[in-house]
């Protein structure tokens, strides 16, 4: 097919400035490995792993060969009051991974569904064991966790907020944890755990009894790459503690090895209560996603329900469908076989030096990263994103695929990456960045 706007026409693309795309497509055609193709020939490298889905490379051929065979055997199946083995294989793969205390796992789509749905199971949990007054919810500015209503109500970026202005009640946000003292701060900043005490002083202003979870991402990933400051998660762990309120962790951009280990939960330390996860779960091949959650909160809502009923009225057409269940199986098998997150691991060091190497270019005002995930924020041209947007365009002609969530970038390599990949990115990046001056 042409493409050209009218050939372009009938797509509403998301999260896209459409008209502006249409009279000029970036479009990928294929991708293999690390890199990418586009419409005219040229090549680019994946410096952001897609929208950090892909920490296993493209073109996998063990997943398309386990979706292919999947799709020969047995293509849908609903899945109220009905199974299919996948689902739970993929249920046991998944909870092998998770904390010790998670023993069971809820499939959704995508991560903005996984937001939704531990909702649906905090309130269920809380009305199960005798503690329905828990009505309000806990999130943070800059916060971003999805698209659907709840997702939307927790978050915290305004431009995802302003458009959509009827949300969900009783949801207060703490402070985020970038403060000005953190700028090129490399791993854990060492200053900021007393910003957790927001979490306190709401306990103290609207009584802990009446707060039923704390919603955060354990790095704050489309914002930028905000880490957490040393102390900071175990802290809202022994506040939630103390009141009686559930930490969900949403590591939807941070699971399956992002921060060299399977969760960010164990990388920092800090077991939540439940964890939201989606992108890597089947390396971006199918859509879907997960909720797991701790086995006292799945016994709750289970026990309350008389025998033979149904206990948690939530679910989706294609939860845990079969396809990607035969996806999300192969790609799991690939991170275990191929030892990927100990490779993001190792990649680690490497990766956050070749960031650091651009502190000295005059349009970056700050760098933040860990494990395999990095934030370069730039100097904005007087209006908010806009130089992010023109740069993200700019490398893709320049060969090179960056997420830019206004004017920060962030940069999230496969895991299969090699140094010389790495190099490549940080190449093109500068060379994208001299181009602005």
């Amino acid at each position: 097919m042409p493409f050209d706007v009218n050939s372009l026409e009938n797509h509403w693309m998301p999260f896209s400035g459409n008209r502006d795309f249409k009279a000029n497509p970036r479009l990928v055609v294929k991708s293999e490995g690390i890199y990418c193709w586009d419409h005219k020939g040229g090549q680019l490298i994946d410096g952001s792993s897609g929208l950090f889905c892909s920490p296993a490379g493209h073109g996998r051929p063990e997943i398309a060969e386990a979706v292919y065979r999947q799709m020969q055997e047995n293509d849908y199946i609903p899945h109220f009051q009905l199974g299919h083995p996948g689902a739970f294989e993929l249920a046991q793969r998944v909870s092998r991974l998770l904390p010790e205390q998670m023993n069971h796992v809820f499939f959704t789509n995508s991560g903005s569904e996984s937001v939704d749905t531990a909702l649906k199971i905090i309130m269920a949990y809380h009305r199960a064991i005798g503690q329905s007054q828990r009505l309000r919810f806990v999130s943070r500015e800059r916060a971003y966790h999805g698209v659907n209503l709840g997702g939307i109500s927790l978050g915290g970026m305004v431009r995802n907020r302003e458009s959509f202005p009827v949300t969900l009640p009783g949801i207060v946000t703490m402070r985020h944890t970038q403060t000005p003292e953190q700028a090129f701060a490399r791993g854990q900043p060492a200053t900021g755990a007393e910003l957790a005490e927001d979490l306190a002083r709401f306990c103290e202003t609207y009584g802990g009894s009446t707060i039923a979870a704390v919603f955060v991402e354990p790095i704050a990933g489309s914002t930028g790459t905000l880490v957490p400051p040393v102390g900071y998660l175990q802290r809202l762990r022994e506040i939630c503690d103390e009141h009686g309120i559930l930490l969900v962790f949403d590591e939807v951009i941070t699971g399956f090895g992002r921060t060299g280990k399977p969760f960010a939960a164990e990388s920092f330390g800090v077991t939540p209560d439940i964890i939201t996860m989606a992108k890597a779960l089947t390396n971006g091949a199918i859509p879907m996603g997960a909720v797991g959650v701790k086995d006292e909160i799945y016994q709750a809502v289970t026990e309350a329900a008389p025998e033979n009923s149904i206990e948690f009225f939530h679910g989706y057409t294609y939860s845990a469908h079969p396809a990607a269940c035969a996806a999300g199986i192969a790609t799991l098998k690939i991170y275990e076989t191929e030892g990927l997150f100990e490779r993001a691991a190792s990649l680690s060091d490497y990766f956050l030096d070749a960031i650091w190497s651009l502190k000295d270019h005059p349009l970056v005002v700050d760098l933040r990263g860990y494990g395999m995930m990095a934030g370069v924020e730039l100097v904005s041209d007087g209006v908010p994103g806009r130089r992010g947007t023109r740069f993200q365009k700019d490398a893709f002609w320049n060969g090179l695929h960056i997420k830019f969530t206004g004017d920060n970038g962030i940069v999230a390599p496969a895991f299969i990456a090699e140094r010389t990949h790495i190099d490549e990115i940080i190449d093109k990046f500068r060379k994208t960045l001299d181009a602005h001056l």
